[in-house]
């Protein structure tokens, strides 16, 4: 044991004995005189930092429109005007699906019982069975009729000056392309 560290210890002597012995380093020695002998550029100061500003955000911001849609264009002089007598519920109990943008549902099929027929809408976090009568989306939307295609849905909105408009909506059935479900 005692040799082996001995032996260790001389070969490590040995390695760095050879390392500076003789070496030409005059080129190393004239460029470092060279950049000596420059003149000194001045140090450039740091650009102004500009304080952080902290940005609370309000909890109804929630209800305001996605930044990731396109905001809707708006003819001022075409568009709707709304009514005072059309006005959304707010008293009524609001369903699960109303807590839900609308165009993340798709229709994904159909069916039929003695009691009617419902429409299969795949969004929220899985398929949901809705009939007509039932609320969707966040603009109080409605369910007006469903086909073997398509759900017709009607939605209440704001028209920005203080009248409401209802705005009628279509989800149509998602067609399964070729590849879908073949294993």
């Amino acid at each position: 044991m005692k040799f082996a560290r001995l032996l260790c210890g001389s070969l490590a002597l040995a390695s760095l004995a050879g390392c500076g012995g003789g070496a030409d380093v005059s080129d190393l020695q004239q460029f470092m005189t060279e950049q000596r002998a420059r003149p000194a550029k001045p140090i450039e100061p740091l650009p102004k930092v500009t304080p952080y500003e902290p940005f609370t955000y309000n909890p109804s911001a929630s209800a305001l429109r996605s930044p990731f849609q396109p905001p809707i264009k708006v003819d001022v002089v075409n568009r709707q005007k709304g009514s005072q007598l059309i006005k959304p519920d707010e008293t009524r109990v609001k369903q699960f699906l109303e807590g839900f943008n609308i165009e993340q549902f798709e229709m994904v099929g159909t069916l039929s019982n003695d009691t009617g027929k419902f429409a299969l809408l795949q969004g929220a976090g899985g398929v949901h069975r809705v009939k007509v009568g039932d609320y969707i989306g966040r603009n109080y939307g409605k369910i007006g009729s469903i086909s073997d295609s398509q759900i017709d849905v009607v939605e209440v909105v704001p028209d920005g000056e203080g009248g409401w408009l209802e705005r009628p909506r279509s989800i149509t059935l998602k067609e399964r392309s070729e590849g879908q479900g073949k294993k």
